[in-house]
């Protein structure tokens, strides 16, 4: 199916429509519905997820189910000050910035100053690093604050809402064009990082809890309801020593699994 809606002249027609953020939003009126009920024990069984990893609740509807709490023994945070963990669970692929902030992400290049939509912004990040975490249907869409900050309020840039499965990110600059929201945080050991959440086709909400305040590591900073999505963080330079590991791996074009909370690398 995705083949056929990017790489077909009838598919990206259709695309059209379906990138519609209204799509995405009535779609998820469905999911927050209780008509969606039936839809929980199909999932759970299609992605493999097992029921006793998560708190036991009493889902009302399929949101409910897709944005469930894990039980807090199976996600213990790192909380060694000078290590840098990840925000959540999902696929990690780590760049450079380098020169005039282009991200080579598949086949596409990606300017900070378009995601963020703020030059002056951006130049926080020159010659800094970038972490990209996809986040599966299958994966926990609960996600933290990597360190102890002062954050600042939320920022929503609006847009349309692309899959982000490496087909489209091949052939579309995805994480340019799809809504999204970030938020800049003062770091205590980290300096300023920004993470912003990408909203995804057929994702109608990307729920963050607070605006500006202190914030703690490891706190829950928000999640994702229906479908997968992906989380960027920007780390400013000389300030995190991620392992060069995971910057191998992408350049090898995999997707390394991680998960909320692991040590990814160390304050520089």
């Amino acid at each position: 199916m995705l083949k056929f809606l990017y790489e077909t002249f009838p598919g990206r027609v259709a695309l059209k429509l379906l990138t519609n953020r209204k799509v995405s939003q009535l779609a998820g009126s469905y999911m927050d519905s209780p008509y969606s009920k039936w839809l929980i024990p199909v999932f759970m069984k299609m992605n493999h997820i097992n029921p006793d990893e998560y708190i036991d609740e009493n889902y009302e509807n399929f949101n409910d189910c897709f944005s469930r709490h894990i039980k807090p023994e199976l996600r213990p945070i790192d909380y060694y000050p000078t290590h840098f963990i990840s925000p959540c669970d999902g696929l990690l692929s780590a760049y450079k910035i380098t020169g005039d902030l282009v991200i080579p992400v598949k086949q596409s290049n990606y300017h900070i100053s378009d995601l963020l939509r703020s030059k002056k912004l951006a130049s926080l990040y020159e010659d800094g690093t970038v972490l990209i975490f996809r986040l599966c249907v299958n994966h926990y869409h609960r996600y933290a604050y990597p360190d102890n900050a002062k954050k600042a309020n939320n920022r929503f840039i609006p847009g349309v809402l692309h899959t982000v499965q490496p087909i489209a990110l091949r052939h579309t600059p995805v994480f340019a064009e799809n809504c999204r929201e970030y938020t800049l945080m003062d770091t205590e050991n980290f300096g300023k990082i920004i993470q912003m959440e990408v909203g995804a086709m057929l994702v109608g909400k990307i729920k963050n809890h607070h605006e500006a305040r202190i914030v703690k590591r490891g706190e829950e900073k928000g999640c994702f309801l229906y479908g997968g999505s992906t989380i960027i963080i920007l780390l400013q330079k000389d300030k995190v020593n991620i392992d060069n590991f995971y910057f191998e791996a992408t350049k090898r074009e995999i997707e390394v699994p991680v998960k909320l909370g692991e040590c990814l690398g160390q304050k520089a």
